[in-house]
């Protein structure tokens, strides 16, 4: 195990101060997340080098639709999560043990693991992802700010519950974020997130100062798809940046959740209220036909087509439409990457 940061001594208890849960821990118990324990007086972060899950992902699978697109990225994943969501996706590594640990790595064999395998694959760098990548803070820091001093990319996959002090002491090193936005009421992510969303909110606010950041929203029917909720994260999410890329997934019965698989109605109706304020939102998990691909919001030129994950970049010179020479949202490699 590996001691963490951000916590505080209150009398025979330790406070865990990564996120807004606030764990008030005894020796030997262990935080809602599931891999944060009390041990001796100290709070140790029992999954830092879990690695239970890697992949050589397309950067578009995350989503990220505007960073460096086309490139492919290392998933890296372990195990934990501070959200306990009812249709949750990865709930094997949500909610996962330490046996399911495939190999204890070390952030150095993250960077030999790029150099090895990822020279002839046109990776860009590590993002960690499929579990909750806030629970192996100490990890993810300690190896992204390796990976940065070596020129590559770090991805954050992530609910977006986190505390103001740790997230600023990582973002210097996070080059994009994909942040699910899971609803937009508090009353949603009480229920069936067993979160807040105000915290949240504020992590959103915060990263789209430092880094490329896209949102998901996971579409289900009659809990978070009213029309005017929607609309009202679009136009927060306008608010901050119009050029903001928006995805919609598609909800699949998953987990404990048994409701039926979003209707495309739905999903249609969603995409048209959200590009009232966004010049970019996609559809996830169900094929719309042409409804992935990017166009230039100022003469409609098709920049980037999209079929699945192979994308073909037919319209765009350096970050320019070349129609109308429209500069547009989105992160190429220069030369020298």
């Amino acid at each position: 195990m590996h001691k963490a940061l951000y916590f505080q001594v209150e009398q025979d208890k330790v406070r865990c101060l990564l996120c807004p849960k606030y764990c008030l821990l005894g020796e030997g118990q262990i935080g809602l997340c599931g891999v944060r324990t009390l041990e001796a007086g100290i709070l140790y972060a029992a999954n830092y080098g879990c690695l239970a899950a890697a992949n050589w992902d397309p950067i578009e699978k995350k989503p990220l639709y505007h960073y460096y697109p086309g490139h492919e990225i290392l998933s890296l994943g372990t195990i934990g999560c501070n959200f306990h969501c009812t249709f949750c996706q990865n709930w094997t590594l949500a909610r996962g043990k330490q046996e399911q640990c495939v190999e204890m790595i070390k952030p150095d064999a993250v960077l030999a693991m790029l150099k090895r395998e990822g020279g002839p694959k046109n990776v860009i760098g590590v993002a960690y992802t499929y579990n909750e990548p806030v629970v192996w803070y100490e990890f993810v820091l300690e190896t992204s700010r390796l990976l940065h001093q070596h020129g590559y990319r770090n991805v954050l996959v992530t609910n977006g519950f986190i505390n103001p002090e740790p997230l600023s002491e990582l973002l210097p090193y996070i080059d994009a974020m994909n942040i699910d936005v899971k609803g937009f009421t508090d009353r949603f992510y009480r229920k069936y997130c067993k979160g807040e969303k105000e915290p949240v909110i504020k992590t959103v606010e915060t990263a789209v100062n430092y880094c490329h950041v896209e949102v998901t929203c996971l579409l289900i029917p009659t809990l978070n798809d009213d029309p005017a909720e929607q609309e009202e994260l679009a136009r927060w999410l306008s608010g901050l940046n119009p050029d903001c890329v928006l995805h919609y997934s598609r909800y699949f019965p998953q987990y404990k959740l048994e409701l039926p698989p979003t209707p495309v109605s739905v999903m249609e109706e969603t995409l048209e209220i959200a590009r009232r304020y966004l010049r970019y939102v996609y559809p996830g998990n169900i094929d719309l036909p042409g409804a992935s691909d990017t166009f230039c919001p100022h003469c409609q030129n098709l920049l980037i087509a999209r079929n699945g994950y192979r994308i073909k970049i037919l319209g765009l010179v350096e970050q320019h439409c070349n129609n109308c020479g429209n500069a547009v949202n989105i992160i190429l490699p220069t030369k020298n990457c």
